[in-house]
């Protein structure tokens, strides 16, 4: 079946930080006046609240042991977040050129503020057909539940989508598990190359490679 959407993931795919998360999160703490915790309880908070509407779910979690403004964190973390975001070198050139000939879909984890905000920041609450936040879903990824939503929005099938992400288990994993084609995008000390991903491409070459690759699998003129 010829391809119809191409869906991206947000975070460490199209876009990235100038500072690193650990670091953006140690400075955001500190300047909430919150206890230091580090990016893998974080992250582990963060995995446990994919469908919050904010981070402050994520931060309740976090400090659950300590006196803590959660709702500050969230601010401070948010804010710093943002001012480091910038998209990946040559992928709003190549989001523009697939747009004209493939639907263009976005499906990221993560609360609903935090993940509109960097759309916001980066100019791109207009770049999508289809923008999912699991904040606003029943399910994050790898769900099949989430992918779901996300075909319905873009309405296509399954086996005319392609994904396109960083994360081997809610992106690769949680696509291939849907019936969607996979390219998994990777980076220096980024997850292994998972062989379930149709292709790989180097997060540096993807605005160069992607769209070559979407040739060459589906042969679209």
């Amino acid at each position: 079946m010829d391809t119809a959407a191409v869906a991206f993931d947000l975070d460490d795919t199209l876009a990235v930080t100038r500072v690193d998360r650990a670091t953006l999160l140690a400075e955001a703490l500190h300047e909430a006046g919150a206890p230091q915790r580090s990016r893998e309880a974080y992250l582990q908070a963060h995995a446990e609240n994919l469908t919050a509407r904010s981070r402050e779910p994520v931060f309740e979690r976090l400090f659950e042991d300590a006196d803590v403004d959660a709702a500050a964190v969230a601010r401070a973390y948010r804010d710093r977040v943002n001012a480091a975001l910038e998209p990946v070198p040559g992928v709003e050139a190549m989001l523009a050129g697939l747009r004209d000939r493939y639907r263009l879909g976005l499906l990221t984890n993560g609360p609903v503020v935090a993940q509109r905000s960097k759309l916001t920041a980066l100019g791109w609450t207009d770049t999508f057909d289809a923008a999912l936040v699991t904040g606003e879903l029943a399910a994050g990824k790898p769900e099949p539940a989430a992918f779901e939503s996300l075909l319905a929005e873009l309405d296509t099938d399954a086996a005319e989508t392609v994904f396109v992400g960083n994360d081997v288990t809610a992106d690769v994993g949680g696509a291939v598990a849907a019936g969607i084609d996979a390219v998994q995008v990777c980076y220096p000390d980024g997850p292994a190359r998972d062989p379930d991903a149709f292709a790989h491409v180097d997060r540096d070459e993807l605005a160069e490679r992607l769209p070559a690759i979407l040739d060459e699998r589906y042969r679209r003129d």
